[in-house]
C-alpha cells in the first residue's frame, strides 16, 4: 500500500513538472490540462493552485480572467502560504485596479518572506508594493517602505530606484535624481533606474546628460504592470544615433512610439532628418495619417508615411525611434527646434469648419476650444492629468466666450453632458481623425487643454494654447515655468498641489478676464 501511494505521488510530481515546463514554454492550454490532472489527485497543492492561477492570467487579459486568477492565488495562499503566491496576487490585483488590496498582499508577502523565507529575493514584492502605492496615490507610503528597506539593507538598488519614482511623483526631482544615481551606482544593470533617471534629468532641463539614459525608456515601460508594454524595436538594419553617414544613398526609417501626442510633438525633427538623409519614412499611426500627409508630405516630397503592419524595413538603410531624434541632433533646452507652425489644417476642411464656427452668435465673442481629459482611461498618468467636468464647470460657465468641445472620450465618465452643459458646442461626432480636429482648431482663438494630444496639435499649428498641467507633470514641460521652449506662446497653468485643479481653474478664469478683449480678432 505504501509503495502504491509513493508511486502515485511520483506520478503527480511528474505531471506537475510537465505542467510547469509547458507553462514556461508558452503552452498554457497544455499546462492547463496537466495541472488540472494534478488538482484532481491533490486539490490542496499550493503550488498547483498557484500555477492554475498563472495559467488563467496568461490565457487572456480580460478582467474576468484576472478575477479568476485572483481566486486561484487566494486558494493557493490558504492551502500553503508562500511569499511568491502573495506576489502573484498583488500583480493581479493591480491589474484589476484594486490598488489598496494589491498593496496589502505585497505587504503580507514581504512579512511572510522575512519570517519564513529569509533567503528569497523579494525585489518583485517590493516593486509591486511600491507600484500599488503609487497607483493608489500614496507615494509618501512608498517612500516610507523604501526608506525602511534601505535601513535594513542599504545596498538594495531596487529600493533606491523605487524611492526615486515616489519622490518624482511628489515633485522632488532633485532628490529623485539622487535616488536613481545611487540605484545605478549599486547596480549598473538596473535599467529601470536608468530610464527613470533619464526622465528626471529631462524634467530638470539637463538634456545633454539625460538623453542617453532616456534610451532605456523601453525597459521602464515594460517593467510596469500599469501600462501596455512596448518592446524595443529590433530591426535588421543599422540604427542611427547621430553618427556621420557614408557617401551615397541613405534612407532613414523613423518609428513612432508612445502616444499620439508624442508623434505630434517630435515630428518636427523629420525636417532635420531630411537634411541629412535622401529619404525618410515614418511609421505613422492611422489617426494621424491624413493630418501629416497634409502638413508634412505636401511640403517634404522625400518623406513617406508607412503602415506599421505592412512596411518592409529592408527598403531602408537606417532606423531611429522618433523620441531618439532629439539625442541624435544634440538637442538642449537652448537649441530646441521650435519654429511654429509646423502642422497645418487642410484648407478645404478649414473652410468647412470656419463657416460652421462663424454662425455662432454673437460673432465678437472669442471661440475657445476645450479638452478636459486624456485618453488611456484608467492609467495613472491619465487619472492625474484629466479633470472631471464638475471641476471644470466654473470655467465652462464663463459667459464671455463660445465654448467648443475638442474632447474625444474613450470612457463614458469623460463624455460631455449636453443636458448639464447645453451652451458648450459639441461637434466632435463629426470629427473622424486629427485632420478634422486641426481644421476645427484653425477656426478658434484659443485652446484650453489638459496635457493630451490636442494640446500638441494646437500648439504645433501656432495657435494660442493654455495647458492645464498636473503637479509634477510630464518631463517636457520642465519645472517651475509657465512657458514652454518647445512651443513659444504656450502658457502653462500648473497645479500647486497634487490633485488640486480648483486653483488652476481659478487662475485661468482670472487670466480670461484680463485678456478677453485680446482673444478675439473679429
Amino acid at each position: 500500500m505504501g509503495v502504491a501511494v509513493e508511486s502515485n505521488l511520483e506520478d503527480i510530481q511528474l505531471c506537475y513538472d510537465k505542467a510547469i515546463e509547458a507553462y514556461h514554454a508558452g503552452q498554457p492550454e497544455r499546462a492547463l490540462r496537466l495541472v488540472e490532472d494534478v488538482l484532481k489527485e491533490y486539490p490542496s497543492s499550493g503550488d498547483a493552485l498557484h500555477l492554475r492561477g498563472l495559467i488563467a492570467f496568461s490565457l487572456g487579459k480580460a478582467e474576468d480572467r484576472a478575477e479568476e486568477a485572483e481566486d486561484w492565488f487566494k486558494r493557493a495562499i490558504d492551502a500553503s502560504p508562500n511569499a511568491i503566491f502573495y506576489n502573484s496576487l498583488s500583480v493581479v490585483q493591480t491589474r484589476l485596479r484594486a490598488f489598496s488590496q494589491a498593496a496589502a498582499s505585497a505587504r503580507s508577502g514581504l512579512a511572510f518572506a522575512e519570517d519564513h523565507q529569509p533567503d528569497l529575493d523579494t525585489s518583485k514584492l517590493l516593486y509591486n508594493l511600491c507600484l500599488a502605492l503609487v497607483l493608489d496615490e500614496k507615494p509618501e507610503d512608498g517612500i516610507d517602505i523604501c526608506r525602511r528597506t534601505i535601513e535594513r539593507n542599504p545596498a538594495r538598488s531596487d529600493a533606491h530606484s523605487y524611492m526615486g519614482v515616489c519622490l518624482s511623483l511628489l515633485g522632488e526631482t532633485d532628490l529623485a535624481i539622487s535616488s536613481y544615481r545611487r540605484a545605478i551606482e549599486l547596480d549598473p544593470k538596473n535599467l529601470v533606474a536608468c530610464g527613470n533617471l533619464g526622465y528626471a534629468l529631462l524634467r530638470a532641463g539637463e538634456y545633454k546628460e539625460a538623453w542617453p539614459y532616456f534610451e532605456h525608456r523601453w525597459v521602464t515601460m515594460l517593467a510596469g504592470d500599469s501600462y501596455p508594454g512596448a518592446k524595443y524595436p529590433a530591426l535588421p538594419i543599422r540604427r542611427w544615433q547621430g553618427q556621420g553617414l557614408p557617401p551615397g544613398e541613405n534612407r532613414l526609417l523613423v518609428l513612432a512610439e508612445q502616444g499620439l501626442g508624442d508623434t505630434l510633438h517630435f515630428c518636427r525633427y523629420l525636417e532635420m532628418a531630411l537634411r541629412q538623409f535622401t529619404a525618410v519614412g515614418l511609421l505613422c499611426p492611422k489617426p494621424l495619417r491624413r493630418l501629416l500627409t497634409d502638413s508634412l508630405c505636401s511640403r517634404w516630397p522625400n518623406l513617406t508615411l508607412l503602415d506599421d503592419k505592412s512596411f518592409d524595413p529592408l527598403q531602408w538603410d537606417w532606423y531611429c525611434p522618433l523620441l531618439s531624434l532629439p539625442m541624435a541632433f544634440g538637442t538642449q533646452v537652448d537649441n530646441i527646434p521650435a519654429d511654429l507652425p509646423y502642422l497645418y489644417a487642410n484648407r478645404r476642411r478649414s473652410r468647412k469648419w470656419s463657416s460652421k464656427v462663424a454662425k455662432l452668435q454673437p460673432r465678437t465673442l472669442p471661440r475657445i476650444g476645450v479638452v478636459w481629459a486624456g485618453g488611456h482611461s484608467g492609467t495613472p498618468d491619465d487619472r492625474r492629468r484629466s479633470i472631471d467636468l464638475d471641476t471644470m464647470a466654473p470655467l465652462l460657465a464663463w459667459p464671455h466666450a463660445h465654448w467648443i468641445s475638442l474632447q474625444k472620450a474613450d470612457d463614458i465618465s469623460k463624455e460631455l453632458s449636453h443636458e448639464k452643459y447645453p451652451h458648450v458646442v459639441d461637434w466632435m461626432h463629426e470629427v473622424r481623425d486629427f485632420a478634422d480636429t486641426a481644421a476645427l482648431i484653425d477656426a478658434l482663438d484659443l485652446v484650453i487643454s489638459v496635457d493630451t494630444a490636442v494640446a500638441h496639435l494646437a500648439a504645433a499649428m501656432g495657435k494660442r494654447v493654455w495647458l492645464l498641467n498636473r503637479y509634477a507633470g510630464c518631463w517636457r514641460w520642465l519645472r517651475n515655468r509657465d512657458d514652454s521652449p518647445w512651443y513659444p506662446g504656450m502658457r502653462l497653468f500648473t497645479q500647486t498641489a497634487r490633485g488640486n485643479w480648483t486653483d488652476v481653474i481659478e487662475r485661468v478664469l482670472s487670466e480670461l478676464e484680463l485678456t478677453a478683449s485680446a482673444l478675439s480678432t473679429r
